[in-house]
């Protein structure tokens, strides 16, 4: 009953992790949003007044930032990643492993009799 409180309070916290994540994101967004707007416009007009096309050239990293944004806030980029997570699992578990394995109770005791001699001798 207890290890089930966990799992749920747990599951609670990722879940409101994620919410805030997302809020965030569309929060970002409506200020990038605005600002790349107004590069936008700004360039553009920059570009006509010069005569020079290369003055638009920052407008493209600009809209990956944006397109990422939006596809993060309102998208579907976390369905996509939570697919991917799930085929990671399912079919390349070998890439979770720790290096040396697992942490086993005798090591992180060994560690922790270090650290204890290491505070005492100071």
């Amino acid at each position: 009953l207890q290890l089930e409180r966990q799992l749920l309070m747990q599951n609670q916290m990722r879940e409101r992790q994620t919410a805030m994540q997302i809020a965030w994101t569309r929060e970002f967004l409506k200020y990038f949003g605005t600002f790349f707007g107004l590069a936008a416009v700004g360039l553009t007009a920059g570009a006509i007044k010069k005569k020079n096309p290369g003055v638009l050239l920052p407008i493209i990293p600009l809209s990956f930032i944006f397109a990422y944004q939006y596809d993060m806030g309102y998208g579907t980029l976390l369905q996509r990643i939570k697919g991917e997570a799930e085929n990671i699992l399912d079919t390349q578990s070998t890439l979770l492993e720790l290096p040396k394995g697992p942490l086993t109770y005798e090591e992180l005791e060994k560690i922790r009799r270090s650290q204890s001699k290491f505070f005492i001798e100071k």
